[in-house]
């Protein structure tokens, strides 16, 4: 191990000398309370570091010592369930042993050595295994079943395998290579969160993930494995809309990630997601979560570790044939933290100060995002689906940030201040925001869920578009001006706006909307809209289609249970044609000819 000396204090960046056997993301200790910190520059014999630690009190010609290894994280059972700060420090055991605030130079280790989990191997003696095959499982929590794989560097022949009770660095079985090295495997593995985990190959994303958020599913569908931005000024709902997601989306493993948050935001996470009940299994969902912390007040550094740390759990999951979904909130605090760090270092600024490096920095991050065939003999398939909030000061598009990202990720949801102050939530404005995913998932949505939604997808947005452009024409010349069509598309459209796409978060029923609720809700407004174009035809006046009941029913119908839905959208379909084909035979109150001038 070498050691150096400190020649400069900047912040959160110390510089040392005599490092020259140190390398870089070597991770140090620093002064005589072994603060942690990472080399993230050489020159010569200096090196320059980021200390993941408060630094006041340290000084030149302090002690600085290498540990020789990268910065890593601990994977192994016991990870779900925990919360961390950003570089994988239990928040909970160092409450217990330094109180609400961590003390600087506490010493804690990621995971609990000394617990004892069950291990039932599947693997026998005799086997040829290579990196990311099976060897045993472990019943990690309730509802995840944690798969033990053979670490990097430890292909070759089991010679010995036991099933029973082990700690995380017991061994649990012995491979001999092909040199006839015998490598004791436990538990446990330590992986370099800024090195990407290895997997044999990378599938098209192609089927949706399902969020039960109407908006998302039906007009800006992700894909499994992919990547979203989710953009927007404070106050607009990246949080609400991250929070569901973590809560309503088809994976199978949640890390979601307070990077430089505030802290009664990530209370609020703490808190609340413990008491949460998982949809699908009616248990806890911190039985299938990690929660990173790391709160605007915590050291700058570890706000810039906390992203890789996140993104290597996630991706350790994944390994093991499961779908991940990794919610980093905010990525603009991050790039704020590689911005304080470069500045630091002396490195020349580039747009509005943030590092040159930037784009390619968070290109590292989404590109670890994806479907892929995993490591390992079994051909298994896992998926890790991205999701990154973006905080532009003052809600600007055109901060770099937002630009970076945008050039990265196929999916946008921009959040519009103008929505949420019309407590429109999710504030996701139709006419910024897109999907490039839409192809494939709208195929998979016609095979899976019905036929025409991907007709019913192109007649909504064809709707929300042609409003956009009424509503210019009458804010010139006023709504009474308006053809009796174009009124139709301008209520038809606010019947899509209200009562599809506006949905309550709080709501025990609406706030979880299942695919096919999605396509019968939608179907209702689009079948209405179309009867109603075809009386206006025959002459009928567009008030009294507007005055029907049955339009009550479609706003009303978000707050049925999925259980009695079926049912009430067929009485309400044929209600539909029923009082649509009532009014066009009655005798109408002189014709109303108003559609002709079309």
């Amino acid at each position: 191990m070498s050691q150096g000396k400190i020649v400069k204090v900047a912040g959160p960046l110390i510089v040392a000398e005599n490092m020259r056997d140190a390398n870089m993301s070597d991770v140090v200790r620093v002064g005589k309370q072994k603060l942690i910190g990472e080399i993230i520059e050489m020159r010569e014999d200096r090196a320059s570091i980021q200390v993941y630690e408060e630094t006041a009190g340290i000084g030149p010609g302090d002690d600085v010592e290498t540990t020789g290894a990268p910065m890593s994280v601990e994977l192994a059972p016991g990870v779900l369930t925990s919360i961390f700060d950003g570089i994988q420090r239990p928040l909970t055991k160092i409450r217990e042993i330094a109180g609400s605030n961590i003390t600087r130079g506490v010493e804690v280790t990621s995971l609990d050595h000394e617990k004892k989990w069950d291990f039932n191997a599947t693997a026998k003696v005799g086997d040829q295994v290579v990196m990311g095959d099976i060897l045993g499982t472990v019943q990690e929590t309730a509802v995840v079943l944690h798969k033990i794989m053979v670490p990097k560097g430890a292909e070759g022949e089991i010679v010995e395998i036991t099933s029973g009770s082990f700690n995380i660095t017991e061994t649990i079985a012995k491979i001999k290579d092909k040199d006839g090295v015998v490598h004791d495997v436990c538990m446990l593995q330590k992986w370099p969160v800024r090195v990407q985990r290895p997997y044999t190959q990378k599938l098209s994303p192609d089927f949706p993930m399902i969020t039960g958020q109407r908006v998302i599913d039906t007009l800006f569908p992700i894909a499994k494995g992919g990547t979203a931005a989710v953009p927007g000024p404070f106050g607009s709902g990246k949080t609400v809309v991250q929070h569901q997601l973590a809560k309503w989306s088809d994976v199978d493993i949640v890390v979601y990630i307070g990077c430089g948050e505030r802290g009664n935001e990530m209370t609020d996470v703490l808190n609340e997601f413990p008491e949460l009940k998982d949809p699908k299994s009616g248990e806890s969902l911190m039985y299938r979560t990690v929660l990173i912390a790391n709160t605007s007040d915590m050291p700058v550094a570890a706000r810039e570790a906390s992203i890789y740390t996140g993104i290597t759990i996630a991706e350790y999951y994944r390994d093991m044939g499961y779908s991940v979904a990794i919610m980093a909130d905010s990525t603009s605090r991050w790039a704020e933290a590689l911005r304080e760090m470069s500045g630091r270092l002396e490195e020349m600024p580039g747009e509005e100060g943030y590092p040159a490096y930037l784009t390619s920095r968070l290109a590292q991050f989404y590109e670890r995002a994806g479907r892929v065939i995993c490591a390992g003999s079994d051909g298994r398939e896992g998926s890790l689906t991205a999701i990154g909030a973006v905080s532009p000061a003052g809600g600007d598009n055109s901060d770099p940030v937002v630009q970076a990202t945008q050039r990265i990720v196929k999916v946008f949801w921009g959040l519009d201040s103008s929505l949420a102050y019309k407590r429109h939530f999710p504030a996701i404005n139709w006419l910024t925001s897109y999907s490039l995913y839409m192809d494939q998932i709208g195929e998979w949505m016609d095979k899976n869920i019905a036929e025409e939604w991907s007709s019913l997808h192109h007649d909504a947005m064809l709707l929300l578009q042609q409003e956009a452009e009424l509503e210019e024409i009458v804010k010139l010349v006023g709504y009474d001006s308006l053809s009796a069509p174009d009124r139709l598309t301008l209520e038809s459209a606010r019947s899509v706006r209200e009562d599809y796409l506006q949905q309550n978060a709080f709501d025990d029923t609406d706030t979880y909307t299942s695919n096919k609720k999605q396509y019968m809700m939608l179907k209702m407004i689009m079948a209405f809209s179309k009867e109603c174009r075809s009386a206006l035809s025959n002459g009928v006046k567009v008030e009294k289609l507007f005055a029907l009941p049955v339009s009550e029913k479609i706003a009303r119908a978000k707050y049925v249970p999925e259980d009695q839905f079926e049912a009430y959208f067929k009485d309400t379909l044929a209600e539909i044609e029923t009082s649509v084909a009532n009014v066009v035979s009655e005798d109408p109150d002189g014709k109303d000819v108003s559609f002709l001038t079309v």
